[in-house]
This record gives structure tokens, C-alpha cells and sequence, in this order.
């Protein structure tokens, strides 16, 4: 089977895009990320093994290249870009909520162990389903929601007892 980098890139940029600023939380980097992994994508088609999806493997390239800019930098992603954008419809006080909310949520993802922070992050920026999270990791689906589950149980602790 050959793939069609061209339809690919028109299927699941927005989707790829997506998931790396769920990761990168920078738009320039994220673009860039996404286009890498198209052209990442075509270089290597020739190695896409067909028992996963054209979305999980193009998330797989897409995490990587995330960790090799993480290690260039020498850093995590920058936290304080969280929720800069205010939604319309709400006032002042909600914002500034759901911002602090969403900023201890990530304070405390970056603590927390590695593979309860990449599952849950998949899951919810991302937006995997739990199959393709395990796709990703090797592993079967319900490794995934066991993960899943777990992380989101130690946010909430670790929310809880900072309140």
C-alpha cells in the first residue's frame, strides 16, 4: 500500500496541529512541529506499518519530533502560554477560574510520572481515543484506560490537597 502524503496532510493537519499544541502550548513551534511530521511522514512512508492508523502514526512522529525540540531547548514546554486566549461568553472571573484551573492542572502534569502525563495528555489535547493511545505505547487498550483513569485520580489528589 502507498500512501498519499498530500491527502494526508489535508485529512489530519488541523488534528496533527492539535495535538502538538497540546504538547508544545507555543502555535509557531506547533506549526512547524506539524509540518516536520508531514515531511517526516513522506520521507518514511515507505515504513508505515499497517496494523496502526495513518492518525496514530502520524501522532507517533509528531511526539517525537515534540521530544526532540523538548531536548534541544533544554525544557519543558512553557507553562505560563496556558489559556491566554479568554473565551467569549464569560466574564472576567470565570476566565481567570478556568486559566488558574488550567494551570495548576498542568503544574501538576509536569510532575507527575511520565507515562500518567503523555496518556492523559493524548487523551484530552490530543484527543485520542484509547486505542490509539495504546497504539502509540505498545500496549493494549485497556492499559490505556487504566492509565488514564489513574492519572486523572492523582490531578485531583494532588488538586485537592493544594487547596
Amino acid at each position: 500500500m502507498t500512501l498519499d502524503v498530500e491527502k494526508l496532510y489535508r485529512t489530519y493537519y488541523l488534528k496533527v496541529y492539535s495535538y502538538v499544541m497540546g504538547i508544545v502550548k507555543n502555535p509557531s513551534a506547533a506549526e512547524e512541529i506539524t509540518q516536520n511530521t508531514f515531511v517526516k511522514a513522506m520521507v518514511s512512508k515507505d515504513s508505515f506499518n499497517l496494523r496502526s492508523n495513518e492518525y496514530t502514526w502520524l501522532c507517533l512522529i509528531a511526539k517525537n519530533l515534540c521530544y526532540d525540540l523538548f531536548r534541544e531547548e533544554g525544557k519543558k514546554a512553557d507553562l505560563s502560554e496556558v489559556g491566554e486566549v479568554a473565551a467569549e461568553g464569560k466574564s472576567y472571573e470565570e476566565d481567570f477560574i478556568q486559566k488558574e484551573t488550567s494551570f495548576m492542572i498542568h503544574k501538576v502534569l509536569h510532575d507527575m510520572d511520565e507515562r500518567y502525563k503523555e496518556v492523559f495528555e493524548l487523551r484530552v489535547f490530543g484527543e485520542l481515543s484509547f486505542l490509539e493511545i495504546s497504539k502509540i505505547f505498545g500496549k493494549t487498550e485497556s492499559w490505556a484506560r487504566v492509565t488514564y483513569h489513574r492519572a486523572r485520580l492523582k490531578i485531583k489528589e494532588r488538586m485537592d490537597s493544594n487547596e
